[in-house]
C-alpha cells in the first residue's frame, strides 16, 4: 500500500516523500480513507505508530478541496492537546505536511503573551492547535470564532481528562457548531473517554491497530529494585556503568525535577529539567537542547509524556512510576519511535509496589525484575504480576514456645526484617467526565 493509493493529493505527497513517510502505517491506512470521507473517527493505536498524520495529512487535503476561505478570527479546523510541549510538536509536524499547500496553521497555548496570538488570529487560520484553557481566554476576548469550524480533533483526550480538562472540554464543546466532523485519537482510550466520545461523536468508527493500552514491542522494558533514599545513587551508577548518552528521565513531582536535575549537575553531568512551574520558553529551550544533544539528560514530570518526538530516542528511564498507569505507556513511548528500538527502565521502590501492579495490569505482562549489586533493597518490593495482585511473601512459621524461667512465653510471629506489610490495593483517580448535552444533531 502507497499514500497515492490512499487518495491524497500531489501536494500532500510531495511533502510526505520529502519527510522520508514511504508507505502508511496501520493506523494511517485505516484513518486517512476514513477523514476523507467525513466519518467521526475514535482511533487508537501504540505511540510512535504515527498518529498525528493519520489525522493531520487528511485533515489538510479536506481544507484544501472543501470549504470557503477563513474569515477574520476565525477558524477551520481545530486540534486540541493537553500540554504546551504536544501542542508544538503537532502544530510543527501539520506545518511541515502543508508545506505545499495554501492554508495557514498556528498553535496557541498558555504560559506566554496572549497579545501576540490575539493579532495573529486577525486574518484567520485555517487549522489552529491549541490547549484548553488559552482556546477558552481567546474566545472570550473576541479574539476567536468557531463558526466556521469544519472539524475538531482530540488528540490525546484521556490525558485532558486525568489534568483536570473536563470542564474546559464541555464548554469548548457548547462552543462549536452542531456541524461538523469529530476526530479522537490517543494511545489509550480509557472506559471515561469511551463515555466522552459516545456524548461527542456522531456515529463513529472506531479503530483499533493493536491491542488496547499495550506498549509498542520495540521497547525493552525491566524494573530495577531499590530503596527510595538510594534512587539517585543508582541512577547516576546505571548511566556511568551503561555509559548512557542521551536519556529522558520521568520523575513524580516538579520538586524531585529540580532536586535530580541539581544532583546531576553537581556532579558535571549535563542535565536540564523541564515541569509546570518553568515559564514556556524555558521548557522549549531545555527541549530544543536535548533533541539537538547539548543536553545529556532531561528531567521532566508528565508534561513531556506525551507527544515528544525525539529521533532516536535510546533510553527511557522512570525514576518514579506514574500515579496513572496509562501514563507509563506514553513515558515509555517517547522512545522505540518508528520501528526504531529502544529501552524503558523503572526505579521501584517498596511504596511504588501498587503503581508496578496496576501497570502490569493494564499492559497485560509482568516486567522483569533486575537486582543491582551493591544496591539491593532494604525494604523489599513485594512481588506482583500481570493479574493485578500483590504476591504475597510467605510468613515464616512460628517459633516454637520456650518455657522455663518465669514460665511459658508467647513470641509470637517472625517476620523478615525486608518484609513490607501489605499495601492496600491502589485506587484509580476518579476523573471527572464532562457532561454534555446530547440532543439530536443534524446530519452532515
Amino acid at each position: 500500500m502507497t499514500f497515492a493509493s490512499l487518495g491524497l493529493i500531489e501536494p500532500l505527497l510531495r511533502a510526505l516523500e520529502t519527510l522520508g513517510y514511504q508507505t502508511p502505517t496501520p493506523v494511517q491506512a485505516q484513518a486517512i480513507p476514513a477523514v476523507l470521507a467525513g466519518r467521526d473517527l475514535m482511533a487508537a493505536a501504540q505511540t510512535g505508530t504515527g498518529k498525528t498524520a493519520g489525522f493531520a495529512v487528511p485533515l489538510l487535503q479536506l481544507l484544501t478541496m472543501e470549504g470557503p476561505k477563513v474569515t477574520a478570527n476565525s477558524v477551520r479546523a481545530l486540534i486540541l492537546c493537553p500540554t504546551r510541549e504536544l501542542a508544538e510538536q503537532v502544530h510543527a509536524s501539520v506545518a511541515r505536511y502543508a508545506e505545499h499547500l495554501p492554508l495557514t496553521t498556528y498553535a496557541v497555548y498558555g504560559g506566554v503573551s496572549i497579545n501576540p496570538q490575539m493579532m495573529k488570529l486577525r486574518k484567520g487560520v485555517d487549522i489552529l492547535v491549541a490547549t484548553p484553557g488559552r482556546l477558552i481566554d481567546l474566545f472570550r476576548q473576541n479574539a476567536l470564532k468557531l463558526n466556521q469550524l469544519q472539524t475538531l480533533v482530540l488528540d490525546e483526550a484521556d490525558r485532558m481528562l486525568d489534568l483536570g480538562f473536563s470542564e474546559e472540554l464541555a464548554n469548548i464543546y457548547r462552543m462549536l457548531p452542531k456541524k461538523r466532523q469529530t476526530l479522537l485519537f490517543s494511545a489509550t482510550f480509557s472506559d471515561d473517554i469511551r463515555l466522552l466520545a459516545g456524548q461527542m461523536l456522531n456515529d463513529p468508527l472506531s479503530i483499533e491497530v493493536s491491542p488496547r493500552n499495550v506498549a509498542a514491542n520495540t521497547v525493552k522494558q525491566w524494573v530495577v529494585p531499590v530503596d527510595k533514599k538510594r534512587k539517585a545513587e543508582l541512577f547516576v551508577h546505571l548511566m556511568r556503568k551503561g555509559k548512557w548518552k542521551q536519556v529522558l528521565v520521568f520523575a513524580k513531582t516538579r520538586n524531585g525535577v529540580d532536586a535530580l536535575v541539581d544532583k546531576l549537575q553537581g556532579l558535571g553531568i549535563n542535565a536540564d529539567g523541564i515541569h509546570g512551574d518553568k515559564p514556556q520558553a524555558t521548557r522549549q529551550r531545555a527541549l530544543d537542547r536535548f533533541k539537538s544533544s547539548d543536553v545529556q539528560i532531561l528531567v521532566a514530570t508528565d508534561v513531556a509524556a506525551r507527544g515528544l518526538d525525539i529521533e532516536d530516542l535510546p533510553m527511557v528511564v522512570n525514576f518514579d512510576l506514574p500515579i496513572v498507569a496509562e501514563d507509563y505507556i506514553h513515558r515509555i513511548g517517547r522512545t522505540g519511535r518508528a520501528g526504531n528500538t529502544g529501552e524503558a527502565i523503572s526505579l521501584v521502590c517498596a511504596d511504588e509496589v501498587n503503581m508496578l501492579s496496576a501497570i502490569e495490569m493494564l499492559t497485560r505482562q509482568t516486567l522483569t525484575r533486575k537486582m543491582e549489586q551493591d544496591f539491593e533493597p532494604e525494604h523489599r518490593v513485594p512481588d506482583t504480576d500481570a493479574s493485578g495482585q500483590v504476591v504475597k511473601k510467605p510468613k515464616k512459621p512460628k517459633k516454637p514456645k520456650v518455657s522455663g524461667g518465669g514460665g511459658k512465653r508467647n513470641l509470637g510471629k517472625w517476620v523478615d526484617s525486608g518484609e513490607v506489610a501489605p499495601v492496600e490495593p491502589s485506587i484509580k483517580p476518579v476523573r471527572k467526565v464532562p457532561v454534555f448535552n446530547t440532543g439530536p444533531r443534524k446530519k452532515k
